[in-house]
């Protein structure tokens, strides 16, 4: 395998733990309510723990990569992701899962922060859009894999097995990253910078309009794609008689979309610009939000109501790899704590969209599309309102 092969898959398996955490426990949602108590609201808000543990947890990894390098950080975040993992297969009450879970993003987006700083390390000589899009490759099968995956062993071995798994794949990646993952960050790039130092760098990219306008509306764009994720459960199971087992084949179908749009996202920017390419997804995004709704209001059929989802999930394939790219491309100095904030402004709004879909829940399919929908329109007006504000 070619070194940017190997990196690829590397970075792409430490990428896919916010996905495989995510969605592999998804199909278990109803044994997991009926086995702790707490009801469907309380499994939603280990799912809302995690979304807040990503979101604080880069915040803190990005800096300390850009201070200590890549691998002592990523080391001691899959340590404590492996050991959480075992802890919610031990769990005994909800509230334990809770904290358990936010203990576990807190330190599982370790991976997610350091692949794409890494990325960045490595942008003079790979080509990051390229890089990226294979990262996403990889990272796209963890969609694919894990609700199908999560869903069998839930029934066949009951939900703590899913994360006895998900402590092993920790414990693989570990080792993996000891024996594989070079140091991208040479001594001399490092940045031994204060706390004080650090917060500045934190004000300093959110003033600045150019690098906003592009987390923002990535940010609203991946946030629909989270209330998709809270929300599916209940309207694909409960409201249109999805098995659990089968949930995972309708989820991994869009999963699937996403990653072949992300393998052209290359040769896409080459031709169009990236600028250019990532405006006309985010305009896609906001279009197949719109009609989702539509749809949904309209009691459009399901499979119809899906095609949109698909859509949309899909667009995201260009709209992260690339907007990741020019968004963290111009701060060579801080990758780390750029990566980092794209990241927790991502996982923030996630956060968020899941707090609107519980506001709107009324039993049916429509607070779902509708979060979305906002979401998407969200993402287009960050980017036309900011597209021409000064770096």
């Amino acid at each position: 395998m070619s070194t940017s092969g190997r990196l690829a898959g590397i970075l792409g398996l430490l990428a896919a733990f916010g996905p495989l955490s995510i969605d592999m426990y998804l199909p278990a949602f109803l044994e997991i309510a009926d086995d702790l108590g707490g009801g469907m609201k309380g499994v939603q808000l280990t799912l809302a723990a995690y979304f807040i543990g990503m979101a604080l947890g880069q915040l803190l990894h990005g800096p300390l990569s850009d201070r200590l390098g890549r691998r002592r950080p990523l080391f001691a975040g899959l340590v404590v992701y492996t050991l959480a993992s075992a802890a919610c297969a031990l769990a005994t009450s909800m509230e334990a899962l809770i904290a358990l879970r936010l203990l576990q993003a807190l330190a599982g987006c370790a991976g997610m922060v350091i692949s794409r700083a890494v990325v960045r390390d490595v942008s003079e000589q790979l080509d990051p859009v390229r890089l990226m899009g294979r990262l996403m490759l990889v990272m796209g099968i963890a969609p694919i894999l894990a609700p199908l995956l999560g869903g069998y062993v839930a029934v066949w071995f009951g939900w703590r097995a899913i994360f006895w798994f998900l402590a092993l794949v920790g414990l693989t990646a570990l080792l993996l990253c000891l024996v594989l993952l070079p140091e991208s960050l040479p001594e001399e790039r490092r940045r031994r910078v204060s706390l004080l130092e650090v917060l500045r760098g934190y004000l300093g990219l959110l003033a600045n309009g150019r690098f906003m306008g592009i987390a923002l509306a990535s940010g609203f764009a991946i946030a629909g794609m989270f209330a998709y994720i809270a929300g599916s459960p209940f309207v694909f199971i409960t409201l249109n008689g999805v098995a659990p087992e089968h949930y995972g084949w309708l989820f991994g179908g869009a999963a699937a979309g996403f990653i072949a749009v992300s393998q052209v996202s290359a040769r896409l920017a080459a031709r169009l610009g990236r600028e250019r390419l990532f405006d006309l997804s985010i305009g896609a995004v906001a279009a197949c939000a719109l009609a989702l709704v539509a749809l949904t209001a309209l009691h459009g059929p399901f499979l119809a109501q899906y095609a949109m989802i698909f859509l949309y999930v899909s667009l995201l394939g260009i709209a992260l790899p690339v907007g990741t790219v020019i968004s963290i491309t111009p701060f060579p100095h801080m990758a780390g704590t750029a990566s980092a904030l794209l990241g927790t402004l991502q996982f923030g709004m996630g956060a968020l969209a899941g707090a609107v879909l519980s506001l709107l829940h009324d039993e049916t399919a429509l607070p779902m599309s509708l979060t979305i929908a906002l979401a998407g329109v969200a993402a287009l007006l960050a980017r036309l309102l900011l597209r021409g504000a000064r770096a």
